[in-house]
């Protein structure tokens, strides 16, 4: 085979054009780790509230790969010193900070496999690629788990104002159709700049952090946190957490290959190896929607109906309110459901439960977003804006959830 024309570029309905900037990471997007991501919703199950919202993790990461080499372009111009290395490892780490999202986005975390958040699994598939690749990956790995010396790079990839949240605020609000999230992203990025090693905003940037702040909040309670989309998130939960109940006790349950492995097999960190890391990436939303086409059938009453409720789009209903609901009135729609259903109170617990919601829209005790004045101070931007609210939503605002069955 000759040569391939490697420097691709990509129509983005955001940005327009990406370019594709190194060979390198040309065949990093080419891997079939990475390609997956075309299969996986960057909204999990948002898009039963907003039907728009079907773009994937692979248009994300593109998205920020492309914000991330604005900002290096800006940082330079600024004189900031970066180098070839160090660029090219930035765009590898943001590019690959999501490459661990298991269908749905946040579903499995908390199902299939047990107590593994997708940062972890990241960095597995980072790890794996960097030995594919000849350790050409380590220096991105490095400053990925912010072990570099320069740590504002690493505040690119995660901190309060981090390529990631550009990216995705932007493009959901695009997608969802939700114009309250779409911030300026790249007039932000445009007024970075490094002080002692830190990211910061130049203060005429204000105006485009306090929108951003805001966005954040409003794209939260409006979308992220939609009562609905909480709904329905759970329930993917509850059907994966009563898949792999059943296939514990030995049922036989209809599903792909590898989801049949994650089913019959519990997943830790310690024993996530090579092997699991695999057969993990060969999961993605079209393995648990195969599945539950064929649940909706199953024998078993919870597996069955939460399937069916989820494929046809008729949820639990949810109740709202900012105190705990009371032990009385959960135990009381939990017997309604174990009466009309002849359920046992365990399996009446998948129709019946609470759980909370919290947003906080910017963290003032630890990274905070801090601006550049003229004379060369720094200070944080919640006491330089003179919209009081900026402190206000610095404050952790929790709601808590009830969900039951419809009255029939």
């Amino acid at each position: 085979m000759g040569k391939r024309n490697t420097l691709k570029i990509v129509n983005d309905p955001i940005y327009g054009f990406i370019t594709i900037p190194s060979t390198l990471i040309f065949e990093l997007i080419e891997h079939p780790y990475f390609q997956r991501l075309r299969r996986i919703s960057q909204m999990g199950m948002s898009y039963i509230v907003y039907p728009g919202a079907h773009h994937t993790r692979f248009h994300h990461a593109l998205g920020a790969m492309f914000l991330m080499n604005k900002a290096v372009e800006v940082l330079v111009f600024k004189g900031i010193e970066i180098d070839e290395k160090e660029k090219e490892a930035l765009l590898i780490a943001i590019l690959l900070h999501d490459i661990g999202h298991g269908p749905f986005s946040h579903a499995m975390e908390h199902s299939i496999v047990e107590n593994i958040n997708h940062e972890e699994i990241s960095l597995l598939f980072m790890k794996a690629l960097n030995e594919q690749f000849n350790g050409s990956l380590t220096l991105a790995i490095t400053i990925f788990k912010n072990e570099y010396h320069r740590k504002f790079l690493h505040q690119l990839i995660s901190g309060q104002l981090d390529m990631d949240r550009l990216d995705y605020l932007r493009r959901d609000s695009f997608y969802t159709g939700v114009s309250e999230g779409a911030v300026n992203s790249e007039r932000l990025i445009a007024m970075l700049n490094v002080v002692d090693d830190s990211l910061v905003v130049e203060e005429k940037g204000i105006y485009s952090v306090e929108k951003f702040i805001v966005a954040r909040r409003l794209m939260y309670w409006q979308v992220y946190l939609h009562k609905t989309g909480i709904v329905a998130e759970q329930l993917l939960m509850r059907i994966l957490k009563r898949a792999k109940e059943l296939s514990q006790e030995g049922v036989v349950l209809t599903a792909s290959r590898d989801l049949t492995y994650f089913l019959n097999t519990s997943i830790k960190l310690d024993t996530f190896d090579a092997n699991v890391l695999l057969k993990f990436s060969k999961l993605d939303d079209y393995d648990i929607i195969g599945a539950m086409k064929s649940w909706q059938y199953h024998d078993d009453f919870v597996l069955r109906e939460l399937s069916n409720m989820l494929l046809n789009r008729d949820l639990l209903k949810v109740k709202l309110k900012k105190k705990e609901f009371s032990h009385i009135k959960i135990s009381t729609e939990k017997e309604k459901v174990m009466k009309r259903h002849n359920l046992s109170a365990d399996e009446a617990s998948y129709f019946v439960f609470t759980g909370s919601i919290s947003n906080q829209a910017y963290r003032m005790d630890k990274d905070t977003i801090n601006l550049l004045t003229k004379t060369g101070k720094v200070i944080d931007v919640a006491k330089a804006s003179d919209q009081l609210n900026l402190k206000a939503l610095s404050k952790e605002v929790v709601k808590y959830y009830l969900c039951y069955p419809k009255k029939d």
